[in-house]
């Protein structure tokens, strides 16, 4: 039976078992496939990395892959986060939720291949120069940016 070959008035592409088959390998996050390669992957649909995450917390824990994000809300003048995460947009949903607003928004988010050492190196370059509160910078964030898109640059 070839791929595009009718078997009872249906194709073969079409036929239901087979789709079943193919998706229990497949992964969801918020609507989105997630690659096969994607260190996270985990088979199933997820609201979130994080929820996909911590269904498979040794994976979360040793992936090292990831972005470094710029974050800004606007109750915060001159304030920006830069952060890490598997994904910046993931992470940002989580921040809408205390936010009556849902004003959070990420800048600029730089993909890289070791997030936790991307975000220290990014953390003690904008500290030189720049009042700091945890992950928070007194900095505008155009400022931040190109100050972080000098040092990813660099590395690529």
């Amino acid at each position: 039976m070839g791929f595009y070959e009718k078997t009872n008035g249906r194709y073969y592409k079409d036929n239901p078992e087979a789709q079943r088959r193919r998706n229990n390998n497949r992964m969801w996050v918020n609507g989105k496939y997630v690659s096969n390669s994607h260190p996270l992957h985990k088979p199933g649909c997820y609201k979130g990395f994080t929820d996909a995450a911590f269904s498979s917390l040794q994976n979360y824990e040793t992936a090292k892959q990831g972005q470094v994000y710029v974050l800004v809300n606007p109750a915060f003048p001159g304030w920006c986060k830069v952060g890490m995460a598997v994904d910046a947009e993931d992470r940002l949903k989580h921040y809408q939720t205390s936010s009556p607003y849902r004003d959070y928004e990420v800048i600029k988010a730089y993909d890289t291949d070791d997030r936790r050492e991307a975000e220290k190196a990014a953390h003690e370059l904008l500290a030189k120069s720049h009042e700091r509160k945890g992950e928070w910078f007194y900095i505008q964030h155009p400022v931040a940016t190109g100050i972080l898109d000098g040092h990813f640059n660099e590395d690529s």
